[in-house]
């Protein structure tokens, strides 16, 4: 009798359900492994440990994120797209997002480093933006993400629901206030 080969591309599509479901506090072997049938010991045949197979989730999902989330363009600005889609992203998949962005289980700062690269890269491929100093594109990044941060938590949470031309206006004006200013450090 043959055993059933378990792939890494099953484990991972599971435990991308059990996070997108659960959050991190469900991302066990144990719930992994149930929610394929299985017993844990595939899993750990083709990880070394949850935490390895944490890090090759969280890089599939960045993949995902940096392919075909935040790149879709609204309105030719790629910060202020990337901030639309971020809360689009949010709204859609609201509990993946606070899994990834909110939960104290998951690795907050794994992916605020990715999503700060992401915005760094796109602002420095941006005309409007790609003359700015370091310093200024970190004062943008804090504060577009403060802004986007707090709109996508309270529309994923359905507590308001701005329309996109809104949530446009407030990035833009947040963007112009940042660029306005004669220290960006005052905002880091």
């Amino acid at each position: 009798m043959r055993r059933k080969v378990y792939t890494k591309d099953q484990i991972l599509k599971a435990a991308y359900e059990v996070v997108a479901k659960e959050g991190f506090k469900g991302f066990t072997a144990r719930n992994i492994a149930k929610k394929m049938g299985i017993s844990t010991q595939p899993i750990y045949l083709e990880f070394k440990n949850m935490e390895d197979l944490k890090n090759t989730l969280l890089d599939s999902i960045f993949e995902q994120l940096k392919e075909e989330v935040f790149p879709i363009e609204h309105t030719g600005d790629k910060i202020i797209d990337l901030g639309l889609n971020y809360i689009n992203f949010a709204k859609k998949h609201h509990s993946l997002y606070m899994a990834l962005y909110i939960d104290e289980h998951g690795d907050g700062k794994k992916m605020h480093d990715f999503s700060y690269n992401y915005f760094y890269e796109a602002a420095k491929k941006d005309e409007k933006y790609s003359h700015l100093s370091d310093e200024y594109i970190d004062a943008l990044h804090t504060g577009t993400w403060v802004v986007v941060t707090g709109l996508a938590s309270l529309m994923s949470s359905n507590i308001m629901q701005p329309t996109e031309e809104q949530i446009i206006s407030l990035i833009s004006r947040t963007i112009d206030s940042v660029l306005s200013i004669d220290n960006p450090e005052v905002i880091r």
